[in-house]
């Protein structure tokens, strides 16, 4: 089950969050071999979507991060969105959700 996470983004700024994965013990996980991938959706039903780009540059840290660049978030309209984070081991074929929340996105008023 994913780990509930509600994300911040201020409009026309850039975005980063790095999330940890850790295991049901609460020991951060060994990422080699993974991937990733996470979207933003204005509601669970939208076809529409905008992709996080994801690093796990050291897989034995636990660590994903996902980013969107400010030409990015300038093009969001501010509200409510939905997201979720979704890792793949690609040698079993298997895809886990890992984390899941809302996303606020607060208008820009420096343009």
């Amino acid at each position: 089950m994913a780990s509930i996470y509600n994300l911040v983004i201020d409009q026309g700024t850039d975005f980063n969050n790095t999330f940890t994965i850790k295991d049901s013990t609460n020991t951060v996980r060994n990422l080699t071999g993974y991937t990733g991938r996470a979207q933003l959706r204005r509601s669970y039903a939208s076809t529409s979507n905008v992709a996080f780009t994801i690093n796990i540059a050291n897989p034995t840290s636990g660590n994903v991060v996902v980013t969107l660049s400010n030409a990015v978030t300038a093009n969001l309209k501010y509200g409510r969105y939905v997201y979720d984070l979704e890792l793949t081991l690609t040698s079993a074929n298997t895809i886990e959700r890992a984390y899941e929340g809302i996303v606020t996105v607060y208008p820009e008023v420096t343009r």
